[in-house]
């Protein structure tokens, strides 16, 4: 699953500053009575691109869902970009402006031309002038190297080149932080390279990315942190190397087993 052949990257020449761009402190979440994340304490720094990893069910999309309130935690503390999320909706809008979300299924408006979907969020919440927001949408389609299907509908597009609209949109925005939930996981095979190609390009330019995937791959050519979560819970982080090579729980070894074949 998830041996995707990646172009050569060097995380090392990727800078990561000291400045702390999510910090996440003894957070918990519960679904009615289920307790889907139990104390959470995760810091990510400002370049940073984490890699979060583990078996269905074990939390892993419910946490990045609350790093922009898309899902509210119940006790605990989540801090984006020196923002606290609590109910106030004028923080969470500020935290949603700064943070872009790439989700598994591409969410587009397919009433809208790939041109359009990029610029209602920039005129309606940042108030940009249509001209400029179309101006910007180009270049981010430039950046996702589909530009020419400007004036098409999502329908159609293949999955890869809606999901690369879906990160030119977040793009538009100009977020600081990207989390992308399983962006590869309804594609077909031959699609999937063309979108993680894209989010490698991303990491180059130094955007702070939690991603939420399988493709391994992926993550040992980018991380610079791979974190492992089982059962609402972060059961191991480390680097790329020592993580694949010397997983020091009997839990991530087993998942590396079966989802390595190895």
């Amino acid at each position: 699953m998830s041996q995707t052949p990646m172009r050569d990257v060097d995380p090392d020449q990727m800078t990561v500053s000291d400045e702390i761009a999510i910090e996440i402190i003894r957070m918990n979440k519960w679904f009615g009575s289920f307790h889907v994340l139990r104390d959470i304490d995760l810091a990510v720094h400002r370049g940073e691109r984490i890699v979060i990893a583990g078996p269905s069910g074990s939390g892993k999309s419910t946490l990045i869902r609350c790093i922009n309130r898309l899902e509210e935690h119940q006790n605990g503390r989540i801090v984006v970009d020196g923002i606290e999320l609590t109910s106030d909706i004028k923080n969470i809008d500020k935290v949603r402006s700064e943070v872009g979300m790439v989700f598994q299924h591409f969410n587009l408006f397919p009433h809208l031309t790939v041109l359009e979907n990029c610029t209602l969020a920039p005129i309606w919440v940042r108030r940009t002038p249509r001209r400029q927001a179309e101006d910007v949408a180009m270049h981010f389609l430039e950046k996702v190297r589909i530009p020419e299907q400007a004036g098409k509908y999502p329908g159609q597009l293949s999955g890869g080149q809606q999901q690369r609209v879906a990160i030119a949109r977040s793009l538009c925005m100009q977020p600081r932080i990207m989390l992308f939930d399983e962006p590869t996981s309804a594609l077909d095979p031959e699609m999937i390279k063309e979108v993680l190609d894209t989010m490698i390009e991303l990491a180059e330019d130094g955007m702070t990315m939690l991603c939420v995937t399988h493709e391994m791959g992926f993550a040992q050519a980018v991380a610079n942190r791979v974190i492992f979560m089982d059962q609402g819970q972060i059961v191991e982080q480390n680097n790329p190397h020592d993580f694949f090579n010397n997983p020091r729980s009997e839990r991530t070894r087993l998942f590396l087993s079966q989802i390595l074949g190895h």
